[in-house]
């Protein structure tokens, strides 16, 4: 296999670093000033749209909750409730917005409510929307805001006209107190919180995945090598009734069923090597991404860098990616060359496939990048992909890595 030009692996670690590590800083603000800068503007505009904002939380709120309390003795309280929670959650999402576009802060979006199209069932759902610690939240916001906002208001719009020199510095106080709001109730929940809805998603994608996969291995028996040993079974039949009467039709009724035989074992190893290949459970990675790379139509370098193997889990998915990727460099990629780069860094195993193809691939591509990506957040991994267009390709997973138990694997 010929040896292509690939980026190092320090410039890869630094570009992927910057696309899927952000620890959430962001700059700081300008001091106040005397001069009417544009962050101070926008700061106004913020302190001046609080008042309406307020009005229409508060009423939303006063509504819900006192509605939905009174009614909880009925079939439609809780069910009301639940819905005035959910819909908190969109006022939330457009006070985050608002003090990003005019405060400058960044706060995160919080995770969805793990709702999964009614298959949990009703009563379920309901007690998950119930319980949203996100919804509440945004409920007591809105609640508290509404004396903040007529007072906020009433200032900005009198320092407007009346002590408009210092107004500056009374928009920074005022405009800082309404962040400091936003950060403490409208952002996301606390990590483990965080964790735990990400986890409950992440187990319906694998859910999902290993049904998909099922569903692949039960069609391809039943098409692939069903289908031919049930012709086998028909052809032998044949040739037996006909051994006495006409043994030279019946030997090449024979001949044809071993040619049978062998397509059949063929489909089946096959078959075996899709689930898992052989050579993956008996050598490892190193070995088994040379098997694929030998099968790929672009010449490919493989470099596995590993002292030690990640336990069976992760090792087949890192396989199962690989292979996955290099097929899409064989039929659409248009590349010369190719490389496949797999080492350890702390406890992350990294697995980086560059090739100089034409480029222009996209998770939404429908080349199964999506796929890829949702199997590698399951488990806690990553997925990025750099692919201007005219090329280079460069795609770079991450899992996690955990070391194999004597006698456990």
């Amino acid at each position: 296999m010929t040896e292509s030009p690939s980026p190092s692996r320090d410039a890869s670690r630094r570009s992927y670093g910057e696309k899927a590590l952000l620890d959430g800083r962001q700059a700081p603000l300008p001091p106040a000033r005397f001069a009417f800068d544009r962050h101070t503007w926008k700061e106004i505009a913020h302190l001046l749209a609080n008042l309406p904002l307020c009005l229409l939380g508060f009423t939303y709120v006063t509504v819900v909750l006192f509605t939905g309390a009174m009614l909880t003795l009925t079939v439609i309280g809780l069910p009301l409730l639940a819905a005035g929670l959910v819909g908190a959650r969109q006022l939330g999402k457009l006070e985050r917005a608002r003090a990003r576009a005019l405060l400058d802060v960044e706060v995160a979006e919080p995770s969805p409510l793990p709702l999964r199209g009614g298959r949990d069932g009703f009563f379920p759902q309901l007690w998950q929307a119930l319980k949203d610690p996100v919804g509440w939240r945004t409920i007591l916001y809105d609640f508290i805001r509404l004396p903040w906002g007529i007072l906020t208001f009433v200032i900005t719009l009198t320092s407007l006209f009346v002590l408009w020199p210092v107004l500056p510095f009374i928009a920074r106080g005022l405009a800082n107190a309404d962040r400091a709001m936003v950060r403490g109730l409208l952002s996301p929940s606390d990590e483990l919180e965080r964790r735990i809805a990400e986890l409950e998603s992440d187990r319906g994608v694998v859910v999902d995945t290993a049904a998909a996969d099922l569903r692949r291995i039960e069609r391809d028996l039943h098409d692939g090598a069903q289908a031919r040993l049930v012709n086998l079974a028909m052809g032998l039949g044949l040739a037996k009734e006909k051994l006495l009467e006409d043994p030279d039709s019946a030997a090449s009724m024979v001949e044809e069923a071993h040619g049978e035989v062998k397509l059949a074992l063929q489909e089946l190893r096959d078959l075996a090597r899709g689930i898992h290949p052989a050579v993956l459970t008996d050598r490892g990675l190193d070995a088994a991404l040379s098997a694929v790379a030998s099968r790929c139509t672009v010449p490919v370098k493989v470099t596995v860098d590993l002292v030690s193997r990640p336990v069976q889990a992760i090792e087949g998915i890192a396989y199962f990616t690989v292979s996955e990727l290099l097929q899409n460099v064989s039929k659409h990629s248009g590349a010369r060359s190719a490389s496949v780069d797999v080492w350890r860094a702390d406890d992350r195993l990294l697995i980086q496939v560059w090739d100089d193809g034409r480029g222009g691939a996209r998770l939404d591509g429908g080349t199964g990048m999506r796929g890829l990506a949702d199997r590698l957040d399951a488990v806690d991994g990553l997925f990025v992909i750099e692919s201007p267009h005219g090329g280079p390709t460069t795609v770079t997973a991450e899992l996690p890595w955990r070391d194999r138990t004597p006698g456990r694997e």
